[in-house]
């Protein structure tokens, strides 16, 4: 099973979908936890929305993001240990 990078874009975004606010090219860290696990993917080229962090990835930078996945499912990444702190919701104040 692989998670599939879904929010890409063809040309150049101008708005957020989601808040309408207005996209920045810049980059974000592409974070995902599956099972047990967690990916961090860092400096991946984006537009990101300056008022509510979302990003959305070209084409290009998509299918990259989908082969980093693919190769981490599959066992064959070297990754960096990442310190990673996990709380339970309900335990929130």
């Amino acid at each position: 099973m692989t998670d599939k990078v879904n929010v890409s874009f063809k040309g150049k975004p101008d708005t957020c979908t989601f808040c309408k606010g207005r996209l920045k090219k810049g980059e974000t860290e592409f974070t995902v936890k599956s099972g047990d696990s967690i990916i961090s993917i860092k400096n991946v080229p984006a537009f990101v929305c300056e008022n509510c962090g979302e990003a959305y990835y070209d084409p290009e930078v998509s299918r990259k993001i989908d082969t980093v996945m693919d190769d981490f499912y599959k066992g064959e990444l070297l990754t960096h240990p990442l310190a990673a702190g996990e709380v339970e919701f309900d335990r929130v104040a």
